[in-house]
């Protein structure tokens, strides 16, 4: 039995309908999460597609031993940081792909609020991959301290000091850009 944050897996279903399932539930969150190694929309979507070819093709060895989605997202994580050390690694513009878009605000507010946005989705992706990755599970995709870790097969407190370092780095980028 495949254990998952949510009541996506459940027996008896083929792997064909459990991959279905997976890509459903976190397809756009893993093209999200591929799109901040890329910085490209279209090799996200590639990448994505490798992942979940991935997930499918060892669906049996899945060992349970963490959560289904830790197990996508480590298998995400290593197939994005394979991407960034290939040859085919190039720097993009970004666009804005981290925040959800809020109906509650006049155009000026929304206009305002996607500026800051857009600076803060800046400084991320100019941090080091190792402080990004952090950065974006933690804040965006909210895992905790404990499933990153188990995410990235780093320690605990390397996470914590990582996280820590993150915000300090973006904090001095910011001071010197005067706030954000």
């Amino acid at each position: 039995m495949v254990k998952s944050n949510t009541a996506v897996m459940q027996y008896p279903k083929s792997e064909m309908d459990q991959l279905s399932d997976l890509m459903d539930e976190y397809g756009e969150e893993i093209k999200r999460l591929a799109f901040t190694y890329t910085k490209n929309w279209q090799q996200a979507e590639d990448i994505t597609q490798e992942i979940f070819i991935s997930v499918y093709n060892n669906l049996n060895d899945f060992r349970e031993q963490s959560t289904i989605k830790t197990w996508i997202y480590r298998i995400a994580i290593n197939k994005c940081k394979d991407y960034v050390r290939s040859w085919h690694y190039t720097s993009t513009l970004l666009t804005n792909t981290f925040y959800q878009k809020s109906d509650d605000l006049s155009p000026e507010e929304e206009y305002l609020q996607n500026e800051q946005k857009e600076q803060i989705s800046q400084l991320i992706l100019q941090l080091p991959i190792k402080f990004r990755e952090v950065i974006i599970l933690y804040y965006f995709k909210e895992f905790s301290l404990e499933e990153i870790s188990a995410t990235l097969e780093i320690n605990l407190n390397t996470v914590k000091s990582r996280l820590r370092r993150a915000k300090k780095n973006m904090e001095t980028k910011m001071d010197r850009k005067g706030g954000v």
